[in-house]
Order: structure tokens, then C-alpha cells, then sequence
């Protein structure tokens, strides 16, 4: 009889007993780009945001040409928005996605690369970016910089600007970068390049070297902590590759103020 009583009571905390919340996967936008298609995601947990990011699948990085026009402002590959549910616990709005089939300067990034720039503005913020505003911020992350770089005569004559000053580009804005790349002497593999306009961080942008992302090896890029901003910003940003799928899985994560 006491046994048939425990018996009975357990089945009624079990029953009582809060069920675990499951991870849901919310998705963005997706496009086809280079014969592959890259889409946003987002992970939740009830209310609260896991991790957003973006699959990148290796055929986009295969097959991006090897030569590609060169445009003032540079024209996107890809325009993406994130979940719209996770964009004010995120700070993370929409990515573009840039091939950048020569490199550019700095010296250090004349390689064929990819520029995945999260914005932590709208669209339409993005897209009023024209470089008049050359204000940079009071601080930097301690091994940042926002230099001025001077070009070579054709990109100086399609610019019209010599130099670009913080590195500024229309429609994207002003790009920090650290000071061990800028003064390297070997073609860079992986870096998280910060953004700013109006002196405030914009956007974070993993910039990666075809080379690195052929290697289908998964990666780390550190972020710092960015000075300006009101609300959240992701902490961590980590790249895993998934060979059935054949596809970089962005992730970025640790969401805080």
C-alpha cells in the first residue's frame, strides 16, 4: 500500500514538474547568390534569444568569379534580413554580404575575400551612409584603429576622394580594423572588422579570405566590447562547418547592453 502511495505521488510531481522549453529556429531571409543560397536564422528559447546568424553555403564561396566589376559604391552580393522577432534583443537588424574578388586596401587585404556586414542599423540608416560625416568615435577597442588610407590613382579617380577617411564607404560606413593586421606583411585570413558612422558602432563584420573559408574548418573571430551603444550587441561569433550540408553555419551569440 505504501509503495502504491509513492508510486502515486511521484506520478503527480512528475506531472506538476515544468517542462523543459525547446530551442525553435525562426527563419530570415534567404537569396541565391553564386549558384548557392545563403539565409538568415535565429534560435529561441521561449522569449529569449539563443543565437542568430547566417548559413553560407560552400558553393557560394566556390563559385564567386574570379573577376568582378568594380563598382563606387560597391554593389551588394546579398541584402538579408535577420528574424524580426530577435532584432531589438539582438541589435542585429540585416547583412550584406560582399566578394570582393581583388581584395582592397589596406595592403594586408589585397586578397580575394568576403565581407559579411551585420548591421546594428536599419536599411534605410545603411543606405543613407554618404561619407559626409567623417566624425570618428572618442574610443576605439584597444587593439583597434580607423585609419586613413590612401589609394591608388584609378581607385582614387572612381572614388573621387583620396584617402578614405576612416576607411569610409558609402552605404556601409567607416571600418575599423586592428592595428596587428594593418601593420602585417602577409595576406590577412580572418578578421572582425567594426563599423562605424555619426562616431557610433554600426556594424560588426566578420571579413574572411576565400583561402580560410575553403579550408571548411571551423573558426572563432573575437568581438570587443563597443563603446556607444545604447542597446544589446552579440559577444561572440562562432563559425562551424557542416560537410553534409556542405555549409558555414555564422553564429553569433552572448547577447548583452
Amino acid at each position: 500500500m505504501r509503495c502504491r502511495s509513492t508510486m502515486v505521488m511521484m506520478t503527480a510531481l512528475a506531472a506538476c514538474a515544468p517542462k523543459e522549453v525547446p530551442v525553435v529556429e525562426v527563419a530570415g531571409e534567404c537569396a541565391e547568390v553564386y549558384t548557392g543560397k545563403i539565409c538568415t536564422w535565429a534560435q529561441m528559447k521561449g522569449d529569449s534569444v539563443v543565437a542568430v546568424g547566417a548559413d553560407v553555403p560552400i558553393a557560394f564561396v566556390e563559385n564567386a568569379p574570379e573577376h568582378a566589376d568594380m563598382t563606387w559604391p560597391p554593389t551588394a552580393s546579398a541584402v538579408l534580413a535577420l528574424p524580426e522577432a530577435t532584432q531589438a534583443k539582438t541589435g542585429l537588424k540585416h547583412l550584406t554580404v560582399y566578394w570582393e574578388s581583388m581584395g582592397h586596401p589596406p595592403a594586408p587585404f589585397l586578397t580575394p575575400h568576403f565581407d559579411f556586414h551585420f548591421y546594428l542599423v536599419s536599411r534605410e540608416e545603411r543606405a543613407a551612409i554618404d561619407c559626409t560625416d567623417l566624425t570618428k568615435p572618442d574610443a576605439l577597442p584597444g587593439t583597434y584603429m580607423l585609419p586613413d588610407v590612401e589609394l591608388p590613382p584609378d581607385m582614387a579617380k572612381m572614388t573621387g576622394t583620396n584617402p578614405l577617411v576612416g576607411l569610409c564607404v558609402p552605404q556601409m560606413g567607416m571600418h575599423s580594423l586592428q592595428h596587428a593586421e594593418m601593420e602585417g606583411t602577409t595576406p590577412f585570413r580572418g578578421s572582425m572588422v567594426l563599423g562605424y558612422y555619426h562616431a557610433k558602432p554600426i556594424f560588426v563584420e566578420p571579413m574572411i579570405s576565400r583561402a580560410m573559408l575553403m579550408e571548411k574548418a571551423p573558426f572563432d573571430l573575437p568581438i570587443p566590447e563597443l563603446a556607444g551603444l545604447s542597446g544589446p550587441y552579440p559577444r561572440t561569433f562562432h563559425a562551424t562547418y557542416d560537410g553534409e550540408k556542405q555549409a558555414y553555419r555564422f553564429t553569433y551569440s552572448d547577447f548583452k547592453s
